[in-house]
């Protein structure tokens, strides 16, 4: 069963500011999980909020590949995170096949650490591995052929399509690896600003969650937003679950 979850990331500015309460407003909205970003810089902090509001936190973005690993896993661990998803690597790190596989063996090498904490690894995607062709295939799909079999993805279908590939189908070719996903929506021409709740823009967010066929949680998440970003995310968590309702109410 999928549940539903916030990248932290979306209301950043709004942590800076007031990390208890930030979190105490997403549970107010309805979010049971979250999904943190650099948590190893306030672990003790942020464990005692998720405590105090009910909030678990299943998955977290860390920079495994530039940082101190052992630190990451052992927040992760203080945190309840089972699975550290490393977020990011620019653009230059996906245009040829042998970098491709320098990132896959360390972050094999990375996922063998995690596995003494009891942590999975994964990696997260944005448009750029997706645009780079290596060996008749995109970078990514490319990249999760090298990874050791117990690494996860989590997609993040809008950089798919902005990457000029439909999510959907990618998401299927990569198979049971997909088991988080980034869900938000827009105009896919990558204006992060112009970023819209989940079923209001271009992304076929339901197509998507279909495609996942073994997804664990999905993410709600903005880039940027030009409204109120808690208006946002509740917007995209009320269409969520209603949609979640609909599709229950079918199978019946």
């Amino acid at each position: 069963m999928t549940t539903y979850s916030v990248q932290l990331y979306t209301v950043r500015d709004a942590i800076e500011a007031d990390l208890p309460g930030t979190i105490r407003r997403l549970a107010e909205i309805g979010f049971t999980q979250v999904e943190p970003y650099d948590f190893a810089a306030h672990a003790d902090e942020l464990a005692a909020t998720l405590a105090e509001n009910g909030v678990t936190a299943p998955t977290g973005h860390a920079p495994l590949l530039s940082a101190d690993q052992d630190e990451i896993f052992a927040a992760a661990k203080r945190l309840g995170i089972a699975t550290v998803i490393d977020p990011y690597l620019p653009a230059e790190h996906w245009q040829d096949a042998d970098t491709i596989r320098d990132t896959a063996a360390r972050l094999n090498a990375a996922a063998k650490k995690g596995a003494e904490y009891g942590i999975r690894v994964g990696y997260h995607n944005h448009n750029w591995e997706l645009e780079s062709k290596v060996e008749g295939t995109t970078a990514l799909e490319f990249f999760a052929s090298l990874l050791d079999p117990e690494l996860v993805l989590e997609v993040d279908a809008y950089w798919v399509a902005v990457g000029g590939e439909d999510p959907i189908a990618v998401i299927e070719r990569l198979g049971e690896r997909v088991v988080a996903l980034h869900l938000k929506d827009g105009p896919v021409n990558g204006d992060r600003l112009a970023q819209v709740p989940a079923g209001q823009g271009e992304v076929d967010v339901w197509g998507v969650i279909a495609a996942a066929k073994a997804l664990e949680v999905g993410v709600v998440e903005f880039d940027d937003y030009a409204g109120d970003i808690f208006e946002g995310v509740e917007t995209s968590l009320r269409y969520l679950e209603a949609g979640a309702g609909a599709a229950q109410e079918v199978a019946k």
